[in-house]
């Protein structure tokens, strides 16, 4: 393949071109399985490259599988940061999608397991992108009201929605304790968007609820919407939220 502006020729399709600081593809579909992860390259919604990363799956839970998780993301990576897009789509395994997600800088989405990503892909896109917030989740953290419901848990779903890159700031609210008690423990939950683009979090611990502002780089109900999903399957992916 040739970059589509100056015509070199590119070590991969839809690489982006060093000598005239083009990119070449626009969005990358990364679809993850226990022992590979199948790429395809956009460039609008037209495929200009695919390739399959590969890996060797560890049957322990332990130390081992933690790094082989993280080998495989970083090779993910590695392939998805070589065409620089402005989106990454993702789908399937979710231990190396969101070890993945968390070693790259771009707009991320997690999308529905489906028989035909690309189809699934190309009918959201066209919409501005949202705007990446870069910065540590502790520093997202603001607000008059300091106390978090759940302890140790509360503290971690927190964490998991400031570290999210379409979440500006996370504002904790007054704490209502006179909600039925639950025997859960404490679950999470992220509500529908408003106008704006931005959402809340709900944490309940026993009888105890709290209602947690999210402002978030969307700039509508739709988008808002997006980024809602996308928080909650991050709280079930982190046992915060009931399948």
């Amino acid at each position: 393949m040739h970059c589509g502006r100056c015509g070199t020729t590119l070590e991969k399709p839809g690489d982006y071109c060093l000598t005239c600081n083009t990119a070449n593809c626009d969005a990358v579909i990364a679809v993850f399985e226990a022992s590979r992860a199948n790429l395809t390259f956009l460039d609008e919604a037209d495929v200009v490259g695919k390739t399959t990363v590969t890996t060797i799956p560890e049957d322990d839970d332990g130390e081992t599988k933690v790094i082989q998780v993280r080998n495989f993301a970083g090779l993910v990576a590695d392939e998805i940061r070589r065409k620089r897009p402005e989106t990454v789509y993702a789908a399937g395994e979710r231990d190396p999608l969101r070890e993945t997600r968390a070693q790259l800088h771009y707009e991320f989405y997690r999308i529905a397991d489906t028989d035909d990503p690309i189809s699934t892909v190309v009918s959201q896109r066209g919409e501005r992108a949202l705007e990446i917030v870069d910065i540590p989740p502790a520093e997202k953290l603001g607000g008059s009201h300091t106390t978090i419901i759940g302890g140790r848990q509360g503290r971690r779903a927190i964490g998991v929605v400031a570290g999210h890159p379409h979440v500006k700031k996370v504002i904790p609210g007054p704490i209502d304790a006179g909600g039925k008690g639950s025997q859960k423990g404490l679950r999470a939950k992220v509500t529908r968007a408003d106008d704006n683009g931005n959402v809340r979090l709900l944490l309940r611990d026993g009888s105890s609820v709290q209602e947690n502002r999210l402002v978030t780089t969307a700039m509508n109900r739709e988008t808002g919407e997006r980024v809602r999903d996308d928080l909650n399957e991050a709280l079930r992916e982190d046992g915060l939220q009931d399948e």
